[in-house]
């Protein structure tokens, strides 16, 4: 609402009320206008003036007042008291007797000159038929006139003209009106005089008072033609280390206490541990041997690092051994305690012989940030001393001056037998015979003398051993034609280890060995270049046909339950290496498949193209393909690629498709399915008015359909809208995913405020995109800035139905954008409505913009023109729209008059 901020004040330039003598008014001709004493209603004495020449005709008396300065002001106001003489009581009157008089001014420089300018004739209320000489029955009249612009000279004379009147002027004040000098919002604004017009709004910068800092600029009022403050614009609030003290002023924190924020808070005091001995503190800060830490906040108290962990266990496995301890006796005061485990191997007793372990060693659940009092510690070596030093940490660790508190424990590994072989390699393989290789052990813990080899046929299971001191063996008298499970396992003067996993090896039939001999023989005697083709075209089939990597599918959680078997989106940026997931969720394409044909737009890292794949053994299909543009970092290409590893994971009708990527040579290429008709918003704009209602429907239930998949997978969107819908065409609308970039007009408040995008806030956004189809992709609050659209939608505006909408479809889209974000539908139940919907098109019918008028409605949005004929002034057209918020804006803008206002178009 536009309301104003405090009453009026006004400055007396001239009133005859205090007159002690003679006004010395001039007056012409000198037996019209007389100056005489009189006395007011109240029978104060005062100076007046009257005339009463009813009975000779032809009356043209004139009354100029003194010199009156305007005091810069450039528009005055009179205000005049006086009776008249009702002509009717006057027995034997001519018929020029008049109950009417003429006011006028006359700009000028103390000099009487040309120029007079009339304001208006004044006829009175009231009028008296009956004279009393003590004036008790005598009616007066007030009236209040003004006029301006003034700018011809410093200041003015007022004329009165009677034509014939028998009236009294009784008193004659003169003034102008202005805005006080305030405080508001912290912010001084000077007085200031109103404008030229009584419409006009006349600006007031504003300046903040001492301490205090400017929140939103610019900071200014709006004096309005009445004097009255409006419209405030723009605030100040306390800087830190001073708070509001009776809404004008700031005062400094006294000592003992800090605010370490701008704003309308009031001053704390100094939390534990901590002191400010000065005034106006932002901080308090730590006691001596009390610290804060790099995420804590100035209100949090200040802490210490802890003592070191107590009664430390070891338990020794040969090369491995398990670490438990107490907790400090003292944390600190904190609660994010971690332990780091530091490791050191001796070769003697002193401890200036250790040095720290090689990464070799694993630690099974980290060595530093842990959160449990145990660590198991394995691939040590054998018959070796370790020490090993056990700190505690927390959050003012790296603030102490002095080392972390730490226990020490010294240890001696046993002996220990070999690791397992990791895996087992065929060489070569006749019908009688085959043989393997294999890797030592990656811990051998000593000298391997010899492996065992253990094998037995699959069908028989007559189990054989043999002895290799290398790590290969021949495995010979062996039956054509027959697999053979094989097992090894390394020994040193430990012992054996364990034996590796089972391992199938096949022999050759005798058939087939013979068919390997010939089929060597044809290949050396063959074309090198025919062998290259086939090798080729063979190639190029298992690239091309290869089929997508299986998605890996998790239990997740959804509204309380477990639903096991649930497949969720799984974050590209939590691989540590990002192109492990382009390797897992996007199926890799070989270029010789792809044509690329013509450009159709261009996307954030580089153009974007029609073209067609053609698998081999497969029909050709159109596709679209997205390339990164050449020069590109590697963070722009892991970005690039992310697209990939998100769209990958989906499968939905209402989903773009993913059909693979190429990344294993230049260009880098995302290629999907191609959509005909573009984006949604575009091809709305290029098709207004073209479709049934019913048709709309159903592509919004399409965009539902796929929110609706998305959200069961855990993935928010967090930028849908119109521009990120694709339409096939088949009219079908599915769901892109794009880089993130926050536009205000499309999302949630609180995704605004704190960032907290869900999958409540992409139900708001699919409000607007709502919104966007049913008025055939129009902007979203049109050229409203964003700041506008932030404060309005604060203020609980809603955007209203567009044209020819139903009632059942603003009113979903109301829905979806309930501030109480747990408040809004889920998309499923989104879905069911509009199912219904095209189930009873009926309900598609109803009425349009015919909501009453609440708080998801604003007069500005509405279309139709005011009718003119009705009102005299802008102020007056605002007023009947219910809109005098936007009057600075209209004026500001050049719309001063009804004849601009006419031109005002839609857009």
């Amino acid at each position: 609402l536009c309301l104003s901020l405090f009453l009026s004040d006004t400055e007396t330039v001239m009133d005859t009320r205090t007159a002690t003598a003679e006004l010395g008014w001039i007056s012409f001709p000198a037996n019209g206008w007389e100056e005489v004493s009189g006395y007011d209603e109240n029978l104060n004495t005062i100076r007046t003036y009257q005339v009463c020449n009813v009975f000779e005709p032809s009356q043209n008396n004139w009354l100029l007042t003194t010199y009156i300065d305007r005091r810069a002001a450039q528009r005055i106001y009179v205000e005049i008291r006086f009776t008249v003489r009702d002509c009717a009581s006057i027995p034997s009157v001519l018929g020029s007797c008049k109950e009417t008089f003429n006011l006028y001014y006359l700009e000028t420089d103390r000099t009487v000159s040309e120029g007079i300018k009339g304001v208006d004739t004044i006829a009175a209320d009231e009028s008296f038929s009956q004279v009393d000489f003590g004036g008790r029955l005598m009616k007066v009249n007030t009236e209040v006139r003004s006029f301006g612009p003034l700018s011809k000279g410093r200041g003015f004379h007022l004329a009165f003209q009677d034509l014939g009147a028998c009236m009294s002027l009784l008193a004659v004040r003169v003034f102008y009106k202005k805005c006080p000098s305030i405080v508001q919002n912290f912010a001084f604004f000077p007085e200031t005089l109103t404008g030229a017009e009584s419409t006009s709004l006349v600006i007031a910068r504003g300046s903040c008072i001492p301490n205090a800092e400017e929140v939103d600029v610019p900071i200014k009022l709006y004096c309005n033609g009445d004097g009255e403050w409006m419209v405030p614009i723009g605030s100040c609030s306390c800087k830190a280390g001073y708070e509001p003290d009776n809404g004008n002023v700031c005062r400094a924190c006294p000592q003992g206490t800090f605010k370490s924020f701008q704003g309308a808070g009031l001053c704390q005091q100094c939390p534990l541990n901590s002191r400010s001995t000065i005034e106006a503190a932002t901080l308090c800060g730590c006691r001596n041997g009390y610290y804060r830490g790099d995420m804590d906040k100035p209100e949090d108290m200040c802490t210490s690092v802890p003592s070191a962990p107590r009664n430390v266990v070891s338990v020794v496995n040969q090369t491995s051994v398990l670490l438990e301890w107490h907790s400090p006796r003292d944390t600190g005061h904190r609660d994010d305690l971690s332990y780091n485990v530091l490791c050191r191997r001796c070769h003697s007793s002193e401890r200036r012989a250790c040095q720290p372990c090689d990464d070799s060693v694993a630690f099974v659940s980290g060595k530093r940030g842990l959160k449990e009092t145990r660590v198991k510690i394995s691939k040590l070596r054998a018959h070796t001393s370790y020490t090993f030093e056990i700190q505690a940490v927390n959050g003012v660790s790296n603030k102490s001056p002095y080392p972390a508190q730490q226990l020490s424990i010294n240890i001696t590994t046993n002996q220990a037998a070999p690791s397992v072989v990791p895996i087992m390699h065929q060489v070569s393989s006749t019908s009688r015979s085959f043989s393997l290789s294999w890797p030592p052990p990656e811990q051998p813990n000593g000298i391997i003398l010899d492996y065992e080899i253990r094998y037995y046929d699959k069908v028989e299971w007559d189990d054989k051993c043999l002895w290799s001191e290398t790590p290969n063996v021949v495995l010979e008298g062996l039956r054509p034609g027959t697999g053979y499970v094989v097992q090894v396992r390394a020994r040193t003067v430990a012992g054996y280890g364990a034996y590796s996993k089972d391992m199938l090896f096949q022999t050759l039939t005798d058939d087939e060995y013979k068919s390997e001999l010939g089929q060597q023989l044809s290949l050396i005697a063959g074309s090198l270049v025919g062998g290259v083709c086939i090798v080729s075209l063979v190639a190029i089939a298992i690239i091309c046909t290869s089929g997508p990597t299986p998605t890996v599918t998790f239990p997740t959680l959804s509204e309380g339950h477990s639903s096991p078997g649930v497949k969720i989106y799984i974050d590209p940026f939590t691989y540590e290496d990002p192109n492990e997931a382009v390797r897992e969720f996007a199926k890799e394409i070989d270029p010789s498949c792809v044509k690329i044909e013509e450009v159709i737009g261009s996307g954030e890292f580089g153009e974007v193209y029609k073209g067609r794949l053609k698998p081999v053994g497969k029909k050709e299909i159109p596709v679209a393909i997205k390339t990164l543009k050449v020069g590109y970092s590697e963070r722009q290409r892991r970005d690039f690629l992310s697209e990939a590893s998100i769209m990958g994971q989906f499968d939905q009708p209402n989903i773009i498709r993913l059909e693979g990527v190429v990344t294993k040579s230049r260009p880098t290429m995302i290629i999907t399915e191609f959509m005909e008709n573009g984006a949604l918003d575009s091809f709305l704009r290029q098709n207004d008015g073209q479709f049934p209602v019913i048709q709309l429907v159903g592509m919004l239930r399409g965009i539902a359909s796929g929110m609706r998949y998305l959200a069961e997978m855990s993935y928010v969107h967090r930028d849908l809208a119109a521009r990120n819908i694709l339409v096939n065409s088949n009219l079908v609308c599915k769901v892109q995913s794009s880089p993130l970039c926050l536009r205000l007009r499309w999302t949630a408040p609180e995704a605004i405020a704190y960032r907290k995008f869900t999958s409540a806030s992409d139900v708001w956004s699919y409000g607007i995109v709502t919104w966007e189809v049913m008025s055939y992709g129009e902007r979203p609050y049109w050229d409203m800035s964003n700041q506008d659209v932030i404060n309005a939608i604060e203020q609980d505006f809603r955007l209203p139905a567009p044209m020819d909408c139903p009632v059942v479809l603003h009113q979903l889209m109301l829905d979806c954008w309930q501030k109480d974000r747990n408040a809004r539908p889920k998309f499923p139940d989104i879905v069911s409505m509009l199912d219904k919907m095209i189930r009873n098109p009926a309900s598609l019918k109803a009425g349009t913009n015919n909501i009453a008028p609440g708080p998801s409605h604003h007069p500005l949005l509405d279309r139709g023109a005011p009718d003119l004929s009705r009102v005299s002034s802008v102020e007056d057209w605002l007023a009947a729209l219910k809109m005098t918020q936007y009057r600075d804006s209209f004026l500001g803008s050049g719309f001063t008059s009804l004849p601009l206002v006419t031109q005002i178009t839609a857009e």
